[in-house]
């Protein structure tokens, strides 16, 4: 299972999301579990934001030897469950790679589809994707220029939903 993290400059949220899936499916022994990032408008090259890295530190996620990248079609569609940071980034993936449908969703959303719906699948998270309604709070909001404290509120946001995500990630 590859999963692909988006958010906008891919040295934040994304890259969080990336390294504690890696370091939590090390953990787990989840052996098939690969995680990447991206940016819609990367910061291309650039290591993890300084105010994240600690917090991902902290988390306990390794921040070292990552460098940010762009989003592109080719990276979508060789991922196999791409989850995102807000509404407008899984737009921003869809309108790459429409054909991703299916297998894109906000992080909070899947998230919810398997710990309050059931979902064990990629494709029973599509199938159940109506079930969270529109007004539903979907997106993490982007620390970028907010106090470490909001970067910190971010992390663990980002940790909280991550657990369920491995639930569509064991062999069947």
């Amino acid at each position: 299972m590859h999963i692909l993290f988006v958010c906008t400059g891919n040295i934040c949220r994304s890259p969080t999301a990336e390294r504690l899936t890696t370091a939590r499916g090390a953990r787990r022994q989840v052996a098939d579990i690969q995680a990447s990032s991206a940016g819609t408008h990367a910061v291309i090259g650039h290591p993890v934001h300084p105010e994240a890295a600690p917090v991902l530190e902290r988390l306990g996620g390794d921040p070292s030897n990552f460098a940010a990248r762009q989003l592109t079609a080719k990276i979508a569609s060789a991922a196999d469950l791409i989850l995102t940071m807000t509404k407008s980034h899984r737009d921003a993936v869809l309108e790459l790679a429409p054909h991703r449908l299916h297998r894109t969703f906000t992080l909070a959303e899947a998230s919810r589809l398997i710990s309050e719906h059931g979902a064990r699948t990629v494709a029973e998270l599509a199938a159940r994707r109506s079930l969270v309604t529109a007004d539903e709070q979907l997106d993490i909001p982007d620390p970028i220029g907010q106090s470490p404290e909001v970067f910190a509120e971010v992390g663990s946001q980002i940790a909280y939903l991550l657990p369920p995500i491995f639930e569509v990630c064991q062999p069947t």
